[in-house]
């Protein structure tokens, strides 16, 4: 077995890629890494430099982890900043660190690409990257449940958040699920969707090959326009997305609003097998409930005509849960080289998992259900 770092996606083997990571869904594929990274939406010039670490057996590819070397937290989704801050009190550097994830996307499932022996020796690969370049840490964002429990084997730190996700649970249509919320939300959902009709919009849903140039720069405008109004910067870039709908276009869902037959919004989601993802959006003009008709409503009509199982509606978002989604538990974990860094935020997480559990059993006693869906 031979372990080697290397500098870019490009480097990696095309076909046995494709092959490792088939089981690990869209997120992790050859496709979707390199449109990020030949975009430069992730790459060293944004502040993510691909580092990913390789096993290779008689010259073949045995397993994969597409890491990172971070300068920043940014795009991550599990926010360490109050880490980061901790490491420049305490005089010393905690960018960069090593991390695995899909950039952008804060969608569970594998990160590290193989077989359990494969996996192991990728965990051990990580730890020793961390020590040969000194840097303060590593993270693996997201991972599946038997990774997760390989890391925690291995002394990893686990840590828990809470999405919302939307479960189908066989509906016949739109009425149907509005059907099985309570009096109160099912009125709250019938009305926002009026003001959106009322206002003169209509929804275009274009799906795969449908989505031309054209409509990518308009999304592309849309969603830079609403960045830019919460004075961010945008992560992706027309690149990008014009190479995703080319190289990915059969995963790719895009929700145009139009009034007097005039685009003024769109939203983007993937589906990937029974899960539809929705990733973001933006609009040109504010109009009332338009962000919940293209982010939601419009997502979860198009998942029951369809047959979808899961409508994931991306991070964080209380306010989803009152529109018929349902916590869910996501989980990271964290490798801190310095011992004493270790033990205080092992402490802290101990305390914020417990938390996290409440606050999710919460959760469902504000479920928009009449019969609250099982936790996950």
């Amino acid at each position: 077995m031979n372990l080697q770092l290397l500098d870019s996606l490009h480097q990696l083997e095309d076909s046995r890629w494709d092959e490792l990571a088939q089981p690990a869904g869209l997120f992790m594929q050859r496709h979707w890494l390199s449109a990020l990274q030949d975009s430069g939406c992730a790459s060293a010039a944004s502040g993510w430099q691909p580092l990913p670490l390789q096993l290779q057996q008689d010259g073949r590819l045995q397993a994969l982890a597409p890491a990172w070397l971070k300068s920043h937290s940014r795009g991550e989704y599990v926010f360490d900043w109050a880490w980061a801050e901790a490491w420049q009190r305490a005089g010393l550097d905690y960018y960069p660190k090593l991390l695995l994830a899909s950039p952008f996307t804060p969608v569970s499932g594998p990160r590290l690409l193989g077989d359990a022996t494969g996996q192991r020796l990728l965990i051990q690969g990580l730890q020793q990257v961390v020590a040969d370049y000194r840097l303060s840490s590593a993270h693996v964002l997201f991972p599946a449940a038997d990774e997760l429990a390989l890391l925690q084997e291995a002394g990893w730190l686990l840590r828990h958040g809470v999405q919302f996700h939307w479960l189908n649970q066989g509906y016949a249509d739109f009425d149907a699920f509005l059907a099985q919320l309570s009096q109160s939300k099912r009125k709250k959902i019938r009305q926002e969707r009026r003001k959106v009709r009322d206002a003169g919009i209509s929804v275009q849903v274009l799906a795969g090959e449908e989505i031309s140039a054209a409509d990518w720069a308009f999304f592309e405008r849309c969603y830079r326009q609403t960045y830019l109004e919460h004075r961010s910067p945008p992560y992706l870039n027309l690149d990008f997305f014009l190479r995703v709908g080319h190289s990915l276009s059969q995963h790719c869902l895009m929700f145009i609003a139009r009034r007097d037959g005039q685009a003024i919004a769109a939203s983007w989601c993937l589906q990937d097998g029974n899960t539809l993802y929705g990733r973001y959006w933006g609009a040109l003009e504010s109009v009332d409930c338009l962000h919940f008709e293209l982010c939601y409503y419009s997502g979860i009509d198009y998942a029951i005509r369809h047959g979808l199982q899961c409508f994931e509606g991306g991070a964080q978002g209380e306010h989803k849960l009152a529109r018929g989604f349902t916590p869910v538990q996501t989980s990271s974990a964290h490798w801190i080289a310095d011992g004493r860094f270790r033990t205080a935020i092992a402490g802290w997480l101990a305390r914020e998992r417990e938390a996290i559990g409440d606050y999710q059993q919460q959760l469902f006693l504000h479920s928009a259900y009449k019969t609250p869906c099982t936790a996950q």
